[in-house]
């Protein structure tokens, strides 16, 4: 029986740049609450830079690195798909739509049948 293991290789300084990287989004939110009397450009600035360089070290680590393969071989696999054309499209919409309303009518008359035996028939209520 052949196992596959999955090796993940977390070195300290990895772990000190994402340390680093949530401090610094805690860090830009923060300065965007306390800078509120400053001004907006303030504000804004602050967050903006603190999330910069929170999502920069980030991606210098290997999670980001990794992060980045996953993005570029999900893109390298849509590119792959054959996407259907408009009017295979548009029929499949009419096929879905068409069967949504038979079954509705189904449902609708599976319930009116129940509720006529239930009601009228067994316990003899009329309306």
């Amino acid at each position: 029986m052949a196992t596959s293991q999955v090796e993940t290789v977390s070195t300290g300084a990895d772990k000190a740049k994402l340390a680093v990287s949530a401090a610094l989004v805690i860090a830009a939110l923060a300065g965007f609450y306390l800078l509120g009397k400053q001004g907006q450009v303030a504000q804004w600035g602050a967050l903006i830079v603190g999330l910069a360089a929170a999502v920069a070290l980030f991606f210098s680590s290997e999670p980001g690195r990794q992060l980045i393969a996953f993005g570029r071989d999900a893109w390298r696999e849509v590119k792959k798909v054959v996407w259907p054309t408009r009017k295979e499209s548009m029929q499949m919409t009419a096929y879905v739509f068409a069967f949504v309303v038979i079954m509705a009518l189904f449902l609708w008359f599976t319930d009116k049948t129940l509720e006529w035996v239930l009601y009228d028939l067994i316990l003899g209520w009329k309306r």
